[in-house]
């Protein structure tokens, strides 16, 4: 297990090494932690459960580390847990060999759907077993705690996988932690009940922050913070930091949020999904008041967006040779936002995206 965590001046430290080729705004603070964060950040979401994908994330993610992007986001689920396993191989060579120290380095994992184990069960039939025996068994959930197959947000579960995040990245501390897709719960459950469960999920991971297992938590959505209030699925910024406030008291540790920005999905940009008090915002706007901190996720949309863009964005963004670089670049340009998630498999894909944002000469 590595020690340690990502600080302020660690990850000054990486700025000042990184500085000279890539652009000035590069590394941006996540408030209010002082930490910096590469504004292009590792995903790891895609691709196949086998040791051919694991091979490419983790070579992929030390190149990444060492070329300037210090933050790698992944979670428990992704690629039933081996996108993790990955991610802990690159840390831990990229510290054994001196590319960067944990102090530098910021990682960002999930938690909420019941993860596979290396590889996909054969039948249903199967992972219902696997859920029995890893799960009910030991008393970490009850049957009645899954949502829609494979949810569920109680405090004993969030915390056991915690702490199988920590052993699967190899290190003692994981710098931010998201509940992943809670608006899931409303398949089930009434908004005042999924208030309930993430103000109890709140207290256990402002608890895990006091044990210094976690840095930091947020929540990771699809749709919650993208839909507008009164529609099913919504989820309110104001209430995830009321919820956090109720937890931790005003030095609670509810840093930031991740959802889907990019060229096709612009809500959070332009739609009105958010109350504060008798105020309507958009989702970086409410943010930005309330002082949470805002990922990008999807930022080439599964690579839709990695070619035939059309000729309107090659003009409003010249200087750029591809139109991933084009994507890229719009979303690590809007306000508001530390980082802009991209999947990458290769050291090529790092050249090109990082592209993006090389220091002007």
């Amino acid at each position: 297990m590595i020690s340690g965590h990502a600080t302020a001046a660690g990850t000054a430290r990486y700025r000042t090494r990184v500085a000279a080729k890539l652009a000035s705004d590069f590394l941006r603070p996540l408030p209010p932690s002082g930490v910096l964060v590469s504004s292009i950040g590792l995903g790891s979401y895609l691709g196949q459960c086998d040791d051919a994908d694991d091979i490419r994330y983790a070579d992929t993610a030390h190149h990444a580390i060492a070329t300037g992007i210090n933050l790698l986001d992944s979670a428990i689920n992704y690629r039933c847990q081996r996108s993790e396993r990955a991610f802990g191989k690159a840390l831990s060579r990229a510290v054994r060999m001196e590319t960067a120290s944990r102090d530098e380095l910021v990682v960002c994992t999930k938690g909420g759907y019941i993860p596979l184990d290396g590889t996909q069960p054969a039948s249903r039939e199967d992972y219902q077993e696997y859920v029995r025996r890893e799960y009910l068994e030991p008393g970490i959930m009850r049957a009645e705690d899954i949502v829609a197959g494979g949810h569920c947000l109680t405090p004993d579960f969030l915390a056991n996988q915690i702490a199988r995040s920590r052993a699967n990245l190899g290190v003692e501390t994981i710098d931010l932690y998201y509940l992943h897709n809670p608006e899931q719960q409303l398949d089930a459950i009434e908004e005042p009940e999924l208030e309930r469960r993430i103000r109890a999920a709140f207290e256990m991971l402002e608890a895990r922050c006091a044990a210094e297992e976690i840095g930091a938590y947020g929540c990771a959505t699809w749709g919650g913070l993208r839909t507008a209030p009164g529609e099913r699925g919504h989820l309110s910024l104001a209430m995830l930091v009321q919820c956090a406030r109720d937890a931790g008291g005003v030095d609670h540790h509810f840093q930031a949020v991740q959802l889907p920005i990019n060229l096709a999905l612009s809500e959070a940009i332009r739609a009105p999904t958010q109350r504060i008090d008798d105020r309507v915002l958009t989702l970086l706007e409410a943010a930005s008041e309330l002082g949470v901190a805002v990922i990008a996720s999807a930022t080439l949309l599964q690579s839709k967006l990695a070619s035939r863009l059309p000729q309107q964005m090659r003009e409003a963004l010249p200087g750029l040779s591809t139109d991933a670089q084009r994507a890229i670049a719009f979303v690590r340009g809007l306000p508001v936002i530390s980082s802009a998630l991209v999947g990458m498999r290769s050291a090529g894909h790092v050249r090109e995206n990082l592209g993006a944002a090389r220091a002007a000469h």
